[in-house]
């Protein structure tokens, strides 16, 4: 009994000794600093309803790379571009997955979507098959054909309102979701009411997608606290359900449609849209461990249907809000367009390269009001150490790029709208090789669709500017634009715009 004894004390102590010689041996982590977290709820109480601007005043008192508690999650923010490099470049690999949040679970087919789904095998096979087959130059190149004749409508609506009073924003919404939806499913869908043909409105399409881009934007407690995740206290969840039900009708409907067409032309099937090309790669994969199936494809067309949709309204909402509230940015850019068309036709995607001005007005609305001013999270799959400080497992990583957009380092009058700037010395890209400037984010996680995208707002800014003279309503001032942010995953303008438009160019040419 006294040898068990004495062997137990000798097994203690042996133990003893060992923690105490490993926490020695082991050097202390650094992390990055930050404010001190409360218990359960972390920092979560010091973000307001605009999070991105909360964090980058956190960011002035605590740096450009700061450690937060979200709950009990560990959230890094970074805060420049020198600290967006190293995220989004040096250690991209070790970064590029996404966080398990509820918004990819309910509303992006259980993470099979570009957006949320984790770093792996099958975001892999999505990613490929956008670059290679859904965004090639050559195929955006054969879909502008559906660009113009979805641009022409458009047009044609603003005049056939002249002079009355119209909600901009909703016309845009309309013009944006219609070029989308005919390149990715060739049809709509969705009519200005419900039919036999189509399930849902415009309207409630265009109410659908914004809940998207709330509930996939909002801090849900649930994820941070997980304890408290069966509560849904915020009834988030309990909204996220109810809208994926409704995607789901839709997508189910237009896929089957597509289904029953290719079916119908057998062996002489041609793909047409995007989601033809999809589906033609589900039937030919024979891939046994990451196939494309049925359920990836409804995903991917999601994807593309809201971000196409959403992005290319919203980066053109907030440059018409800029523009007017700048006459003198108007008058510069109605010269560089009457000087490339000569006033007598509209503008074309082949102009772009003759219309510098136009791109640094692009810019500069992507410098002051990014598409996401938090871009979507980030999640490291394993420990390293960024910039001299350790990064644990399971992070999340946010990159600030509305903080990045404001930094008087890279930015002179960095809160001034000033599309000068970007005509002047070293010329920046938007495509995440220069990291003062990332609308598109960068890396891995970079936005597959931007090419697409800019092609829309670049000729949608430039003939919704060509083609009107633009009056505000009795009594508005052109400073009394709203320009107050309303928060989600992409942040919008609070009050949309109501004016009214007056033709300057040829009749003909609005019919």
């Amino acid at each position: 009994m006294e040898t068990s004894l004495i062997v137990l004390a000798l097994a203690w102590l042996g133990a003893v000794i060992a923690f105490i010689s490993n926490k020695i041996r082991k050097p202390k982590k650094k992390s990055p600093p930050g404010p001190k977290p409360w218990p359960i709820l972390g920092n979560l109480h010091q973000l307001g309803s605009l999070p991105h601007i909360s964090l980058h005043l956190l960011a002035e008192k605590y740096g450009d790379i700061m450690q937060l508690k979200y709950g009990s999650r560990t959230v890094v923010v970074a805060t420049s571009a020198k600290m967006a490099e190293e995220f989004l470049k040096t250690h991209d690999g070790v970064l590029a997955s996404r966080p398990p949040l509820a918004s990819g679970k309910y509303t992006d087919y259980n993470f099979k979507g570009m957006i949320w789904a984790p770093y792996g095998p099958h975001w892999k096979k999505a990613r490929k098959v956008y670059l290679t087959e859904l965004f090639t130059l050559k195929r955006l190149d054969s879909f502008e054909y559906i660009r113009a004749e979805e641009r022409l409508r458009f047009l044609s609506g603003l005049y056939a309102q002249c002079e009355n009073p119209v909600v901009l924003k909703n016309h845009i919404k309309r013009y944006t979701l219609s070029s989308i939806s005919r390149v990715i499913l060739r049809d709509k869908y969705f009519s200005d009411h419900k039919t036999n043909t189509s399930l849902v409105s415009i309207s409630e399409f265009h109410e659908m997608i914004d809940e998207w881009m709330v509930l996939n934007g909002v801090l849900n407690i649930g994820d941070w606290i997980p304890w408290l995740r069966m509560f849904d206290l915020q009834g988030y969840v309990k909204r996220m359900k109810v809208l994926r039900k409704k995607f789901d009708a839709f997508h189910d409907y237009a896929i089957a449609d597509h289904m029953a067409q290719k079916d119908l032309a057998g062996k002489n099937f041609v793909p047409k849209d995007m989601a033809d090309v999809l589906l033609q790669l589900s039937e030919d994969d024979t891939d046994p461990d990451v196939k494309l199936n049925m359920e990836s494809v409804k995903a991917l067309v999601h994807d593309l249907m809201l971000g196409g949709t959403d992005t290319s309204g919203t980066t053109t909402e907030w440059a018409i809000h800029e523009i007017l509230r700048h006459p003198h940015v108007l008058a510069k850019l109605r010269e560089e367009l009457d000087k490339v068309t000569g006033g007598e036709r509209w503008v074309e995607e082949n102009d772009f390269p003759q219309m510098p001005y136009l791109e640094a007005i692009i810019k500069e609305t992507s410098r002051l009001h990014p598409l996401s001013p938090l871009l979507a999270p980030h999640f490291a799959l394993e420990d390293c150490n960024v910039a001299g400080y350790d990064i644990a497992k399971g992070t999340t990583i946010l990159i600030n790029t509305w903080s990045i957009g404001r930094n008087p380092i890279y930015w002179d009058n960095p809160d001034e709208f000033m599309p000068e700037r970007f005509l002047q010395g070293k010329e920046i890209s938007m495509s995440g090789k220069d990291f003062t400037l990332l609308p598109f984010g960068a890396g891995r996680r970079k936005c597959p669709g931007y090419i697409l995208g800019l092609r829309i707002v670049r000729t949608t800014i430039a003939n919704i500017f060509h083609g009107f003279n633009w009056k505000l309503p009795k009594g508005m001032k052109h400073e009394d634009i709203c320009m107050v942010e309303r928060y989600g995953l992409t942040t919008c303008p609070e009050v949309p715009l109501t004016i009214i438009p007056e033709a300057r160019l040829p009749i003909h040419l609005y019919k």
